[in-house]
Parts: structure tokens; sequence; C-alpha cells
């Protein structure tokens, strides 16, 4: 009774304070003012006191503009406090801030009533509307129960909402990186209320209002229960920590509901961690070596450099590092990737439905971020292997802010070299090295930068007096803001430099020095708006400066009579502006609009020739030249670039994909091989060289069976293409000063269905892969000269219809494992000798139609024991033992066929192959 008695008194002395506190009226003028700068004036204003905690006002930093005549000290709060989470009761004045909740002046009508009810009783009306005291009321379970678990507070309490339900959205990061994290499962303990973070690591969920305790479950982080008091709508931002776990390894099973319910079709995501399984030549990871055991990524043979996706050329790829374009991606003539894996975080490949950010090449996108280093601790992982060694070490800089990751790898070949007895091959010099250095600091919660340094060189002498060098650097800074909890924003910028070299040092008069160069520096703005649960929209705009010094070749002896050569410089820019919208339709239907406008100049400083009219390029129609100043525009293109793609659940785990995409290239790679070279050289569009364009649909099935954790995939794509660069017969490229006079461009077409069969569970899995694709090419003219096998339609050079990949791996115990990697391929095109004729006193070869004839099909097996290191938590390195046999049939696949014509006239063919013979190696990995 006494306590009954005190509260009233207390009500009814606050209502006659208040009575009187409320007469007193105002003026204020408000400009750019935060709340701390408010409240400090009404203080300095009145006799009115505040009493709160800093942080609730300091957490809120918009600031206020207004003007206020002849207020009430109430009705300014009111005003001031209307978009916060602050809430305040005026007492004798003293005005008391609260966050979020409210310190009432009434009880719930039922609240005495309800304090001694039984548990089955239910909620009523008022209390569901109204929840005063959390400790009290529990949305979970009746009156009565309380929570010693801390409890955070979403929204503003009010006496007027009408509320049953709530949004409750946020944005969930990696602790560790402070990254997003996509697929990250939310549950609401008790109720049928769930979700997961989308690919920016959003999430949204309708929960009711009142006490919700939220779960968040996922095999690679830890698990996390926030209980929370729910009034309004509201955010709450998750940080998720990596559950690190050193007796096993763990495969992330949420990337297999990515494949179904993401928007995307096309796209592969390579697993970094079972990379380790798969025994590749000389026990080497290799991130675009596993991309092409997945359907529709091929190469034109065995060491090749380039990479063919979806019936696409070797340049029609872009192959991202932290964002900075990588021009040549290969060590060792295409034997190694030029990617460090140890330092990989993350690498996916698009080969459709392209984002509408990316722009600049016609086939994929191969996306690769590296890590950043442990800002809480010291750590490293590296290998020793028979031909290369690794190291890659994190540290911090500032103890959870800021930290360096340094990786480095090389190979010491020439020590082999030299240790043979052929003098030949010992005076022969084949190495490459290459390293990268990240830093990355999380300035504070909006703001964070990350800045990237690498750098690769090769360099082969294989019994020759030609030595051959070249190398890649980029470069790049990204900044991250956030404006608030919707608006994202990165500022980017690259700059990429390939070159090669070569010097012929042979000791005589005409030795000389050879070289090439691309540069590219770019400047990009992405913004990212979370406007609701159904439209995520991002945006951006961006800028990139070419500049090609297509080649020179100066004499090195002044005695020599070899001329000194320089062909002229080119430059470009190329820009875009693009803007896209994930739109959730419904719970089954994802769209993803996205549109795309490049816009492109050849500039100066050039002199551009002059062709006659109705005439072929050659070098006899050159009829003069026009000069152009420094950064004057020669020529430009540009053109919308739209990308559509939908998803459509059919059942919770069946999903069925549709996407088109249109786009342009303006950057073309110059090459005599049948496969790419690291001396070819990249040549701009310009008035006599056109972009290249294409349009590609593509049409998929995906579906999960949970039960055995195996994920299918059967997709279908249907590409044309305009303005694909091939050759005149023998055609002289590298130093040409008339280069567009060897050029041919004509249409392409290509077509295919790729099947995918993974399992990443169990002690059985990896995946199955086969595609069958078809991919031509047009080059028809008014021109006999500029026209290939009558106009038709020919096999392109890297055209194989089947296609099949088997990597598998099974574990016998937790340490012990065998993998294998089986691939078989159709034989690429060639062009064979069907015969001779005699004309003009002389034998001449007579040659098939182009492409019309194959090579003969490749078929490799591998094999590899995988031997994990003992668990003991306390040691200093945990290791890794892979022993394994490249090409373990000793097939003698082809290389290349080529023909010579013997003393007597005949002609004989010729196959060279490249690891004809099972090559066994043994590596060993560490991590500490």
């Amino acid at each position: 009774m006494r306590k009954f008695l005190l509260i009233i008194l207390i009500l009814i002395s606050n209502q006659i304070a208040l009575a009187q506190e409320t007469k007193d009226k105002f003026s204020f003028d408000f400009k750019n003012s935060d709340l701390t700068t408010i409240i400090q004036t009404i203080e300095n204003s009145s006799s009115y006191k505040f009493y709160f905690k800093p942080e609730w006002i300091q957490t809120n930093k918009e600031l206020v503009t207004a003007s206020y005549t002849n207020i009430s000290i109430e009705e300014l709060l009111d005003k001031i406090f209307s978009n916060t989470n602050i809430n305040f009761l005026i007492l004798n004045k003293k005005i008391i801030l609260t966050n979020n909740n409210r310190i009432h002046d009434s009880l719930a009508s039922n609240y005495f009533a309800n304090s001694n009810s039984n548990s089955s009783d239910k909620v009523s009306d008022k209390a569901l509307q109204n929840p005063i005291f959390y400790k009290q009321y529990d949305s979970i379970k009746n009156f009565g129960s309380k929570r010693n678990a801390s409890i955070k507070f979403i929204g503003k309490e009010s006496d007027i909402t009408n509320k049953v339900n709530c949004t409750l959205s946020g944005y969930i990061k990696n602790g560790a990186t402070n990254k997003p994290e996509p697929n990250v499962y939310i549950n609401i303990k008790g109720k049928n209320i769930s979700g997961t973070s989308d690919t920016q690591g959003y999430y949204t969920l309708q929960v009711p209002i009142g006490i919700n305790i939220i779960e968040i479950k996922s095999i690679n982080f830890k698990k996390i229960t926030q209980t929370v008091m729910v009034y309004n709508d509201g955010l709450l931002d998750i940080e998720v920590q990596e559950d690190t776990n050193l007796l096993d390894e763990v495969i992330v099973k949420n990337g297999r509901a990515k494949t179904t319910e993401t928007v995307v079709s096309g796209l592969v995501s390579i697993d970094l961690v079972a990379m380790k399984n798969v025994p590749l030549i000389l026990g080497e990871r290799d991130i675009l070596k596993i991309a092409t055991t997945f359907p529709g990524i091929k190469t034109t043979g065995e060491g090749s450099a380039g990479f063919n996706v979806r019936g696409g050329k070797e340049d029609q790829n872009l192959i991202l590092l932290d964002d900075a374009v990588m021009y040549n991606p290969q060590h060792f003539l295409g034997f190694f990737s030029a990617i460090n894996p140890y330092t990989a975080r993350k690498a996916e490949i698009y080969k459709g439905s392209i984002p509408a950010e990316f722009g600049g090449r016609l086939s994929s996108v191969f996306d690769i971020t590296t890590k950043n280093g442990d800002p809480d601790k010291f750590s490293g992982e590296g290998a020793i292997g028979p031909i290369t060694s690794n190291l890659t070490i994190g540290t911090p800089i500032t103890k959870g802010k800021s930290s360096i990751l340094l990786g480095a790898r090389a190979t010491y070949s020439d020590w082999i070299l030299k240790s043979l007895d052929d003098e030949d091959l010992k005076n022969s010099q084949a190495g490459f090295y290459d390293g990268i250095l990240k830093y990355n600091n999380t300035l504070n919660e909006n703001n964070s930068i990350e800045t990237t340094l690498y750098y690769s060189h090769d360099r082969f002498s294989i019994s020759s007096d030609s030595v051959y060098k070249y190398s890649n650097r980029l470069a790049s800074v990204k900044w991250d803001h956030d404006f608030n909890k919707r608006n994202k924003a990165a500022l980017i910028f690259t700059n990429s430099e390939y070159k090669f070299n070569i010097d012929y040092n042979s000791n005589n008069i005409n030795d000389f020095d050879f070289g090439y160069k691309v540069n590219e520096s770019q400047l990009m703005l992405k913004l990212k708006y979370s406007l609701n649960k159904q439209h995520a929209i991002s945006y951006g705009i961006s800028s990139k400066l070419y500049n090609i010094s297509p080649g020179y070749q100066h004499p090195t002896n002044p005695d020599a009579t070899l001329i000194s050569t320089d062909i002229a410089k080119e430059k470009a820019l190329e820009s875009a502006i693009y803007l896209s919208d994930s739109y959730k339709i419904s719970k089954k239907l994802l769209i993803d609009l996205g549109l795309r406008y490049s816009f492109y100049a050849s500039m100066g400083e050039a002199d551009v020739n002059l062709y006659q009219q109705g005439l072929p390029l050659s070098d006899e129609t050159v009829i003069g030249t026009k000069h152009y100043n420094n950064n004057e525009f020669i020529k430009t293109y540009g053109g919308i670039e739209p990308r559509l793609a939908a998803r459509y659940f059919i059942t919770d785990d069946f999903s069925i994909k549709a996407g088109f995409d249109m786009t342009r290239q303006y950057i073309h790679l110059l090459s005599s091989n049948t496969t790419q070279s690291p001396t070819d050289t990249w040549k701009l569009s310009d008035t006599n060289v056109k972009p290249q364009s294409a349009n590609q649909f593509s049409l998929g099935l995906y579906k999960n069976i949970n039960t055995a954790d195996i994920e299918l995939s059967l997709e279908g794509y249907y590409k044309t293409s305009e303005n694909i660069l091939d050759y005149k017969v023998g055609a002289q490229l590298l130093l040409n000063e008339n280069v567009e006079t060897e050029l041919l461009q004509g249409k392409g077409r290509a077509y295919g269905v790729e099947f995918l069969l993974k399992k990443q569970l169990g002690r059985l899995n990896g995946w199955v892969g086969y595609t069958y694709s078809r991919t031509f090419i047009q080059l028809d003219s008014e021109f006999n000269s500029e026209t290939v096998n009558n106009g038709n339609y020919f096999s392109a050079n890297f055209d194989k219809p089947h296609d099949l990949s088997a990597v598998l791996n099974y574990k016998f115990t937790k340490r012990y494992s065998l993998s294998t990697n089986f691939l078989y391929q159709t034989g690429r095109p060639i062009t064979y000798p069907i015969g001779t004729f005699h004309y003009g006193n002389s034998d001449y070869t007579l040659y098939s139609d182009r492409n019309q004839y194959r090579i003969p099909d490749y078929i490799r097996l591998d094999i590899g024991i995988n031997i994990e290191g003992n668990h003991k938590i306390k040691k200093l390195a945990h290791s890794f033992w892979n022993i394994s046999v490249y090409n373990v049939l000793g097939r003698s696949n082809p290389y290349s066929i080529y023909f010579n014509t013997d003393k007597n006239g005949e002609i004989k063919g010729y196959k060279t192959s490249i690891f004809s013979i099972p090559v066994p190696s043994i590596t060993y990995n560490f991590k500490f």
C-alpha cells in the first residue's frame, strides 16, 4: 500500500509541475546546430537543466536549422527530437532524456492486475501497443519473465503507436575484415521469422513489437544471440566474428544457397580453402587453373596463357585484382598464375549477368579480392614446392584498427637449370617472382582505407641469344565511406601497367632492344543505397585513361646497320556511368535491372592515315595523313549497355534464372599465336578499328538437394558479337606503323549448354562439369583480301564442342585424403595443307579452309594425396603436405601441330607436346 501511495503522489506532483512548466514560452534560432549545442543553448536561455548520457546525444549526428517563436518547452523538444530515438520527461525544471524507451507518467491499466496473473493469461491489446517495461513485457512469453542478457533498444517508444509488427533492418559485416558478409542466416527465436543478408550484407525482417531474441547462425562464424526491445522501425547492425577451427577444415555451406537465391546466373565462386586439394602441375595452387575446370571456361591448350569464356576471345576477359586491371595474369608462358593464391580472399567469375558496375570487356569478369592483414595478431601462410616458394604474412600496425599484408613468391628454376649437364640449358635462364603489399586502416565506424601494391616479373631465355622479360605493375587505393546506414560509397583509384622487353645479344652488329608498354589509370566512384527491403540501388561513374607505346626497336651497337624504330603512341579516354536496382518483387521473384552508358574517345597527339574510299586498307591505298593535336578527340564511340537478370523460385530449393547482357569493348589484343603470348600487344579503337560489342542471352535451372548437400545447375546461353578482330594470312603485327592494314573485323556467334554437379560436404566432395558449346566467326567483305572461307561462318581457334572435367576429393580420415582431376576436351580447330600445285615454275602448298580440321582430343588425369598435419593447437605452425602426379596416364597431348617440307618436297606434319610423361611433385604448406 505504501508503494502504491508513493507512486500516486509522484505522478500527481509531476502533473502539477508539468502544467506550470508548459506555460513558459521561448524563441530560438538554430543554424546547423547539433543536439549538444541545442541543449546548451536551452540551458543558457532558461532555467531548465538536462540529464542524459552523452553517448545518446553524440550518436545522433543530424544538424538542425530552424527558427522557433513563442513556443513551449515541450513543443520545442518534440520538434527537436522528432527524428531521433530520444524521449524526454519534464519534472520540476529538470528535463530527463532517455534513449528509445520512455519514462511514463501513467501505467498500463492492467499493470497491477497482471502482476500475479497465471502464465497462461493473454497480453492485453493496450500492453501490446505500449510495451512500457521491457523486463515485464516479453513478446515470446507472458508477463512475469525477466532476462539478464544485455538488451538493445530499437526505434523510439511512443504512446500513439498502433503497430503490431515493425521493420528491423541493418548491415552485417565481418569483424576481422570490416567487409559486408552476404548470405548470413538470421532467425527470430521462438517465431517463424528468418532471413539472410544480401550480397551487400543488408537484411530486413518484420518482427513483432516488444522483446525479440535474434540468433545469427553460420558455419564459419561464431553464433550470436542478441536480445532486442523493438519499439518501432529501426536499424541494428551486427558484427560477426570468424569461428577459427584448427581441428578441421571448414567449407562454408551457405554457398549452395547463394547459387539458387541470387539473381546472378553464370557466376563461379572459387573455394580458396578447398583449392589446396586439387592436384595441379608441380603442386602449385592456381586460382585461374581451377577456374578452367568449371563449365564455360576453357583454354586453347596446355600451358596456354589466355582463357576463353562462353565463346569469347582471350582479350574479352576483365581480370581485376583489388579493382585494378591485370593485363597478363600468367607466369612462365602460362604454366603458372601470376595471382598469389595465399593472398587471395575471394575470387568470383561472372560469365553472364555481369553487374552494371563492370564494363570494358565482352565475355567475363574475374573479380579477385586480396586478404587484409590480421589487425589483432601476427600470422602467416606459405609453401615450399619443387619450383617455387611462397610466403604471406600479416601484422597489425595499430591493434584492432590497421594492418599490413605482405606476400612474396619466387622460383628457383634458374638454379635448377644451372645444375643440368646440357651446356645450352645451363646457360639458359627462366624464372619469375611476384609480390603484393596491402595496407588497410579502419579510420572510424564510417571510414576505412585500403591500398594495394602489386608487381610481377618474368624472364626466360632457353638456348637462345634473346632474353624475354615481361612484368605487371598494379596499384589501387580505395576509400569506403558510410554516409549513414543506408547510403554507402567507395572512391577508387587504380593504375595498371604491363610491359615486355626483348634483349637480343648474339655479339652481332645488329643486336637490338625491343619493347612495348600499356598503361591505364582509372578513377571510380561507386555508391549503394538501400531504399527499402524491396530495392537495393547501385550507381556510379568511372573514367580511365589509356596510354600505349605500341613498340620500339633500338640497336644496341652504335655501328649497327639496323634502323631505330619507334611506333607512335596511342591514347584514349573511356568513361561510363551506371545505375542498377535489385528489385525484390516477392519472395519468389527477384529482378536486377541495370543500365550502363559508356563513352570512348581516341585522342591525339597523332597522325592518322587516310585511305582511298572504295578500296581495302593497305599500304598502297594510303592517300595522306591528318594531324591531331595533344588531347584532341580523333574518333568517339559510345552507347547504352543494358543488363537484365531475373530469378524465380519454383520451390524453396529450385530456381530458374534468365539474363541479358549488352557489352562494349574498346581495346583489342593483337596476337599472331593461337594462344595468348607475353609478346602480344594491345590496340586501341580509332578511326580505322571499330570497338567490339556483344549481346548475350542466358537461361538456367538451379537445384539444391539438401539431404546430400548437392548442387545442380543447367545453364544455356546464346551470344552474338560485332567487330570481332582477326588477321590476314601472314599478318605482320609487331612494329607496323599501319597495323590496321593487317586486321579484319567480322561477326561472332556462340552458343552452349553447361552442366554442373557439385558436392561440398562429406567424405566424397568436389564437382563434375560438362559443357557443349560452339563458337563461330564470319569474316565477309566486298573485297577478296578481307574475306575468309568465302564469307561463311567458320570455327574459331578456341572452338571445342565437348569439355568434361571432374575434380573429386575423398577423405579417408580428417588428416588423409585422395584427390583426382580428370579433363577431356575436343581438339581445337586447325588449318591443314591438303595438297600442292605448280605455278610459274614453282611448287606451292594448298591449304584447306581456315580451321576446317582439328588436332587430337585432350585427355589428362592427375592424382594427389593430401596429408594434414596433426591437430595440436599449441604448435609453431600447422602443416599440409601434397604429393601429386600430373598427367598420371603419360598421355602425349598435342600442344601444337606444324608442317615442314623436306628435301624431297614432301610435306610432313609434326606434333609438339608439353608434359607428355607423368610429372610427380611434393609440396609442403604451412600456416601460423
